[in-house]
């Protein structure tokens, strides 16, 4: 695949970058070689492979979520300076 100078000079805006001539053109060359070595992936006979999302199988390996402590509202209600029923009073913010 060919790279245009329009190309480099996009890509260059995108990255917010100010390329000399001689960096554009190192550029266009690379960017020209990466995506010739890319494109060599659609040559590969791929018919008869399922597609995956790892190279090999990973289950979910997290513990699972259990509660230990339960519910402790009565105890953290009674640190509260005010409390009404089982809520926190706390001062208005708005008038």
């Amino acid at each position: 695949m060919q790279i245009t100078d329009e190309t480099i000079e996009y890509v260059g805006i995108l990255a917010k970058l100010e390329l000399s001539e001689e960096e554009k053109q190192a550029a266009k060359k690379d960017m020209s070689e990466m995506l010739d070595y890319v494109n060599k992936l659609n040559e590969l006979d791929v018919s008869g492979v399922e597609p995956m999302s790892h190279s090999f199988p990973i289950t979910n390996v997290m513990r699972d979520d259990v509660v230990t402590n339960g519910d402790d509202s009565v105890n953290m209600l009674k640190n509260a300076p005010e409390k009404s029923e089982d809520s926190y009073i706390v001062p208005k913010t708005f008038a």
